[in-house]
């Protein structure tokens, strides 16, 4: 009896894993494709390549015009990533200080930049913008970038404060820290695992954004997915294999190296 018991206990745990896997190698499949293809000699996309070469990374790296949207991008990331996790931390922090009711309407508020269409935000944004003449400035992409980046941030952070000890508020009060410090100090240090996650998610999910930098975009102000987007429009040039293998690598590191860290820590 035990033995059937723990096959069908087993069974779906089974079956869960191997999606898992099925999904793991969905997602990192092209990667193997864009990556080997980013080193071709050729003029256009070759798999696998004839012959070898760093040409397109020379390319995207000498390019001014690859090279600013890159920049710009960091830019945009870099500041959407603070902003963000700073109003996510104080929206998260707040969400535990008001009834549960309440608050788990506030959390369904927060989350729909996530469930809403890229384009019906990006129409919406751009129309509003178009008012605020925020449209195609770099403020305005910021502004847009971290509406839609703050529900990440909200998320981690709450999850690491369903571990939070709130009795240290209290032991770290009646030593005399007033509420900043304790938040600085106290809070926010055993909150980092969250806030760290939060600021990275932030970043990545600034960097790869696509539909509202395309609404918000100028000649002068593109980011870089805009720029892989244009260059597969009007001319297929093979650099955006290196641009994408670069993008892809670098963020891996990034994740890697975090993960690495927390673990250490654990």
């Amino acid at each position: 009896m035990s033995f059937f018991s723990t096959r069908r206990e087993g069974g779906p745990g089974a079956l869960l894993r191997l999606m898992t896997l099925l999904t793991a190698i969905l997602i990192v499949l092209p990667t193997f494709v864009v990556i080997p293809a980013s080193f071709t000699a050729g003029e256009t996309f070759q798999f696998p390549p004839r012959e070898w070469s760093l040409r397109w990374y020379e390319n995207f790296f000498t390019s001014r015009m690859w090279l600013s949207s890159l920049l710009q991008s960091l830019q945009i990331a870099s500041l959407t990533a603070v902003l963000a996790t700073v109003l996510g931390i104080s929206t998260a922090i707040g969400l535990t200080r008001i009834p549960r009711r309440t608050g788990a309407v506030l959390r369904l508020f927060f989350s729909l930049p996530l469930t809403v269409p890229s384009v019906v935000i990006g129409i919406a944004v751009y129309a509003v913008f178009l008012k605020w003449h925020l449209a195609g400035t770099l403020s305005g992409l910021v502004l847009a970038h971290t509406a839609l980046a703050i529900p990440f941030v909200i998320t981690t952070v709450a999850a690491s404060l369903t571990g939070y000890d709130n009795t240290l508020d209290l032991a770290s009060s009646s030593l005399g820290a007033g509420g900043i410090t304790t938040l600085l100090r106290i809070k926010i240090p055993l909150l980092a695992p969250g806030v760290i996650s939060g600021f990275l998610f932030a970043f990545v999910s600034s960097f790869d954004e696509f539909v509202v930098a395309l609404f918000l975009q100028t000649p002068k102000l593109r980011t870089l997915p805009v720029q892989m987007y244009n260059s597969i429009v009007l001319d297929m040039d093979p650099t955006i294999s290196a641009a994408s293998s670069v993008i892809v690598v670098a963020t891996t590191i990034v994740f890697l190296l975090v993960s690495l860290r927390a673990g250490n820590k654990i």
